[in-house]
């Protein structure tokens, strides 16, 4: 019997909008921190106020899958739902779930939430590979994301970046061909975040390059090539985040990789994401690999994870949408330190007596209209083909009025159109105007929705709208969160 391929068969990446500049970080902490002029350079990813964790899984998730309006129909062979990251906003509530029911996948699925390492992203990767393999899933998707904290003017705090990335594993119409992985498992740690704290306590820094990265790293993708039998000089991409500057170019050389064979780690334009930063640097590297090369793809964390890809033929075709190429080029500078502040909850805005009320969500009603909140599902009339939001026993349209009629129709990869809207000052907003509208959609259906990542002036009447899942509010009393879907400019 043939041995079955595994890999990779799609993949995606997502990274908000807004950049943050370091010269305007630096310049905010000067009077406190002269020295750290010196990290000025660049600029960082700066998550919106409505993203975390889950939402940029879900939209790197959205990357990777295939193209589809119709999501109830098209995703129903992923069979398992790996999630990893550190800043999972639920510490009893399995992540995962959320971004399963966003995505509309079947409930008949595995999921899982993976943490606990900055290279839980690997780990993900890892065991879905592993489940395609052992045939208990015929498509496994990885999705990882990280939106870390730390206190205002830390070296962490213009290090770091917000962002996903997410793969479709299966056993077919393989793109990247799964070649092997190696891991090391050390208990030595470079930083910890104990429980119940907001920020990471980390240790010093040429500790941590010359005992943990320059002893764990080679040691483990050694392993890798000794166990693959593949020779270091054959590895054409070479990728691992690292936050000293050129000491992957030196591990590469010490393994005998070539040191111009390391990928560019995106620090100077987006920062280091987390857990999601391998991937994300991995998802960088397959929008330009040719086939036949080869990828090595590593990440440091309480020992190392390592994996090797052979890109086939079939890479173009797994191509995404926007993928991070496409995320680099959708930006917009952020000069406002005092917004990034606000956004990350290090400084606490009045919110006028308008925001005074009780953010208590009906779990009971959560439940049952599960499909409809998480995964923007309302219903198409069989009778006259009347699509509505939401679903309702009887059809809209005044001309049919059908009863129990309406089978789920997902509006969440529709595109939309702003009907009406307004921007308004007086309802309080975590980043004012508070944008909203009535948004409509050439299949029929229109409802009223927030809108997110727009700028004032930037959207009117007749503006293209896609559907985003986001943060819709927060109950600060029993710490719960809220999703939904909002408009966001396509």
């Amino acid at each position: 019997m043939a041995q079955q391929t595994i890999g990779i068969s799609s993949f995606g990446a997502y990274i908000p909008r807004l950049r943050l500049q370091r010269k305007a970080m630096a310049a905010a902490n000067a009077w406190f921190n002269p020295s750290i002029a010196g990290l000025g350079k660049g600029e960082r990813s700066m998550a919106n106020w409505d993203e975390d964790a889950v939402t940029m899984a879900v939209e790197a998730a959205r990357d990777a899958l295939p193209d589809s309006r119709d999501p109830l129909a098209s995703r129903g062979k992923i069979g398992a739902l790996y999630f990893a990251s550190t800043t999972m906003p639920f510490a009893d509530r399995q992540n995962a779930g959320i971004v399963s029911a966003a995505l509309s996948l079947p409930e008949g699925i595995h999921t899982a939430d993976i943490a606990g390492s900055q290279r839980a992203g690997l780990t993900a990767l890892i065991a879905a590979l592993e489940k395609v393999a052992a045939g208990s899933a015929a498509q496994v998707l990885v999705a990882a994301a990280d939106r870390r904290a730390t206190r205002a003017g830390a070296t962490q705090e213009f290090q770091f970046g917000d962002g996903g990335a997410a793969f479709v594993v299966s056993g077919a119409d393989v793109a990247a061909r799964y070649v092997g992985s190696h891991s090391t498992s050390v208990d030595f740690i470079d930083h910890f975040r104990g429980e119940g704290e907001a920020f990471d306590y980390n240790w010093e820094e040429r500790w941590i390059r010359d005992e943990g990265y320059a002893r764990i790293v080679p040691q483990t993708v050694r392993g890798l090539l000794e166990k693959t039998g593949v020779k270091a000089a054959d590895v054409d991409h070479f990728i691992l985040p690292c936050l000293f500057a050129k000491l992957d170019q030196q591990l590469a050389q010490k393994c005998g990789i070539d040191p111009a064979r390391v990928r560019d780690n995106l620090a100077a334009s987006v920062g280091e994401c987390g857990t999601a930063h391998a991937l994300i640097m991995l998802a960088h590297a397959l929008e330009e690999a040719k086939p036949g090369q080869r990828v090595l793809v590593a990440a440091f964390g309480q020992g190392c994870d390592a994996l090797l890809f052979e890109v086939g033929t079939g890479i173009a075709a797994a191509q995404p949408r926007r993928g991070v190429r496409g995320s680099l080029a959708r930006r917009k500078e952020e000069t406002n330190y005092m917004k990034w502040l606000a956004f990350n909850g290090l400084v606490e805005m009045e919110k006028g007596m308008r925001a005074e009320k009780d953010n208590k969500t009906a779990l009971t009603v959560t439940y049952r209209k599960r499909d409809m909140l998480f995964g923007l599902v309302g219903g198409k009339c069989e009778k006259c083909g009347t699509a509505q939001f939401p679903r309702t026993r009887i059809c809209v349209n005044p001309n049919c009025k059908a009863v129990d009629q309406q089978k789920p129709f997902s509006f969440a990869e529709l595109e939309g159109k702003v009907l009406s809207w307004s921007a308004d000052y007086l309802t309080y907003s975590q980043d004012p105007p508070q944008h909203y509208g009535m948004v409509t959609f050439e299949e029929g259906g229109r409802f009223l929705a927030d809108f997110t990542d727009v700028d004032v002036g930037s959207v009117d009447s007749g503006s293209r709208m896609r559907m985003v899942f986001r943060v819709k509010d927060f109950d600060d009393r029993r710490g719960f969160r809220r999703y939904f879907w909002k408009a966001a400019p396509v």
